[in-house]
C-alpha cells in the first residue's frame, strides 16, 4: 500500500469528518471511521515532524554557512 502524502491524509480526514458530522452513519461504521481518522492524524503528525526536522537542519546549515 502506497504511503499517503500529507495533503492526501488531510483530504481523507476532511471526508471522514464530513461523514461523521452528517450523523447518518451507524455507530459501528462511525467507530471504524474514528479509528481510521486516528491513523490519518498519526500519519500527518509523523510527516510534519519529519518536515520540521528537515527545516531545523536546513536552518542550521544556512546559519553555519553565513559564518564563513
Amino acid at each position: 500500500m502506497k504511503a499517503l502524502t500529507l495533503e492526501e491524509s488531510f483530504l481523507q480526514l476532511d471526508e471522514l469528518i464530513g461523514k461523521l458530522e452528517d450523523g447518518n452513519v451507524p455507530i459501528s461504521e462511525a467507530f471504524k471511521m474514528y479509528k481510521d481518522g486516528i491513523k490519518l492524524v498519526e500519519n500527518c503528525n509523523q510527516q510534519l515532524d519529519k518536515v520540521e526536522k528537515e527545516i531545523i537542519v536546513l536552518n542550521k546549515t544556512e546559519v553555519g554557512s553565513d559564518e564563513f
